[in-house]
């Protein structure tokens, strides 16, 4: 019985191993040169997770083998792995990838917004308001709600008030009916961020060039001052 024991021991032992190396040339291009990872073929890597897909389809093999597709460029076999991962970031994460490679930006953003992807959501933001910022406000409207509801850290809401404030200033410059319109709401997006992060330089001097785009120096002035308190070698406008 020990004899038996040990062997199974052993045999699970070197699976694992084998796991593990295998694990590793999927990751070989961010290993040390002649490192063990960059000796292990990634096609090996992939015969061993092939049979782990067919005898123990668990969520890290699925999402490997997704993701090894994805880079790919073969998005059909990496929705066929995505799919059979059970519900999670990691699944939705993957499925905005694989949406946004076929160039299918709606439903990639309501996967990113799933998982929740900031990161990605931010590039989407940006390539939307090269030309559209009205767009852009309203879709980091919904970033920045989804970072309240997460009650993520309130640097990451600060900076998305500032976001808004920067694309409601970039609508008064498009939008010249509602020029003030857009500039209050900038302004009130800056004042959010300073609430959040009251020693940052950067929202105070948004906050503060808000104020003089509705004419309000005073307050400006007060918010310059405020940045020279936190750095006396600050330059300011």
């Amino acid at each position: 019985m020990r004899v038996v024991t040990c062997a199974v021991v052993a045999l699970v032992l070197v699976a694992l191993g084998i796991v593990q190396f295998a694990s590793d040339a999927f990751f070989a291009s961010a290993a040390a040169p002649g490192s063990v990872p960059r000796r292990v073929p990634v096609s090996l890597a992939l015969r061993v997770y092939r049979v782990l897909d067919r005898i123990a389809p668990a969520e890290y093999v699925e999402a490997t083998l997704a993701t090894y597709d994805l880079q790919r460029g073969d998005t059909r076999g990496a929705l066929h792995h995505a799919v059979l991962m059970p519900p999670s970031p990691a699944r939705s994460e993957i499925l905005g990838r694989i949406a946004l490679a076929r160039g299918d930006r709606t439903l990639a953003r309501e996967y990113f917004f799933a998982a929740p992807d900031i990161d990605a959501l931010q590039r989407e933001v940006r390539r939307v308001a090269r030309t559209d910022p009205v767009r852009a406000y309203a879709f980091e409207l919904r970033v920045r709600n989804r970072l309240s509801a997460l009650q993520t850290h309130p640097d990451a809401v600060a900076e998305a008030y500032w976001i808004m404030g920067s694309l409601a200033t970039s609508c008064a410059r498009r939008e010249a009916f509602a020029r003030e319109h857009w500039l209050r709401r900038a302004l009130a997006n800056d004042i959010a961020a300073v609430r959040l992060s009251p020693l940052s330089e950067k929202y105070l001097l948004a906050a503060a060039s808000a104020e003089n785009n509705l004419g309000d120096s005073g307050a400006a002035l007060r918010l310059y001052r405020r940045v020279h308190a936190i750095d006396p070698d600050a330059v300011l406008p």
